[in-house]
């Protein structure tokens, strides 16, 4: 249930004895056990968020996340049954020697499952509307879904992946939607950060990573380990670099998509921070001009980074397992 309270959030925090006015940034890109949606003076409204801890003695324990924070300040830092979240958001055990699993709900989380069901409403509600109609023009959500799926199987799975495509499109259109959908809705007023959290784009990159390397082929890995028609002195230099490519790749996905992402959001939330700062109605119009202007621009930028992560995740499929023919 939402929230309202009196909680001294980072837009409002002291450091030092002055106010700090742009602290509700970092405080947007980090995840949370509660979930902020807007502020309306002194008062802001949050939905507490379910703190869920596994430990071998107790079991499974379930609390909300206001359990952790003090009533009249709204502040976290209070302890709740041998366990505490400190100023950083991070959930704590007391006894420092303690073992436990933070299975919490936390603002990503709840994010990502957000995610998750949009995708499902929209890809049954398209699979509906072709059974419905199998030979008639695609309609409602079915309208959007079919352009973008041609539009990945034909740009991006079938030049760069070749005649084995089909195998690795569903993967694609997985990823593809997916970070799409993340990069949307965070631009949304009061949406969590989700592929701006590296968690969530490392853990994508590391799919890539195993869709790539469990599917290669015998030429693929010669040319990692035992590269081709080079002399053994340079292959003692060439296939360390070699393996050492086979992470880097990966990393270069997961770094590419995080930056991206949580640089829009510091920009635009970084405007929105100099009306506060500078508290004149000059600043905030074109600091609001500014944002709506940016704002559009992160639209472009949210399709370009699902289609430059599926996009480079197919080449680097497709180069694991093209066959090669040597004369």
């Amino acid at each position: 249930m939402l929230a309202l309270s009196t909680a001294t959030f980072a837009s409002s925090e002291v450091e030092g004895g002055e106010e700090n006015k742009t602290g509700f940034i970092m405080h947007h890109i980090k995840d949370s056990h509660e979930w902020h949606f807007a502020t309306f003076g002194h008062t802001h409204v949050t939905l507490p968020l379910p703190v869920i801890i596994y430990s071998a003695d107790r079991g499974v324990e379930v609390y909300s996340s206001t359990d952790f924070q003090d009533h009249e300040t709204h502040a976290f830092g209070v302890e709740h049954n041998g366990y505490y979240i400190n100023e950083h958001d991070k959930l704590h055990a007391v006894d420092e020697s303690r073992s436990y699993i933070d299975l919490s709900i936390t603002k990503n989380v709840a994010m990502l499952i957000i995610v998750f069901v949009l995708l499902l409403w929209m890809i049954f509600s398209a699979v509906r509307n072709y059974k419905r109609n199998p030979h008639g023009a695609p309609k409602g959500i079915a309208s959007i879904v079919e352009p973008m799926v041609l539009f990945v199987r034909d740009e991006i799975a079938k030049p760069n992946i070749g005649p084995k495509y089909r195998k690795f499109t569903p993967y694609l259109l997985t990823i593809f939607f997916f970070i799409l959908m993340g990069n949307l809705l965070g631009l949304v007023p009061g949406a969590a950060n989700l592929t701006g959290n590296i968690a969530v784009t490392a853990t994508l990159a590391v799919f890539t990573f195993f869709m790539t390397n469990l599917n290669g082929n015998k030429e693929y890995w010669k040319h990692v380990v035992a590269t081709p028609g080079v002399p053994l002195p340079l292959l003692l230099v060439i296939v360390p670099v070699e393996i050492i490519g086979l992470f880097t790749k990966p990393f270069a996905l997961m770094v590419r998509l995080f930056v991206a992402i949580t640089a829009g959001h510091i920009v635009i939330l970084s405007f929105i921070g100099l009306i506060f700062v500078f508290e004149s109605y000059a600043v905030g119009v074109a600091s609001t001009v500014m944002v709506v202007f940016i704002n559009l621009i992160e639209i472009l930028v949210a399709a370009i980074q699902a289609y430059v992560f599926t996009l480079f995740s197919a080449m680097y499929i497709g180069q694991a397992v093209a066959e090669h023919d040597h004369h």
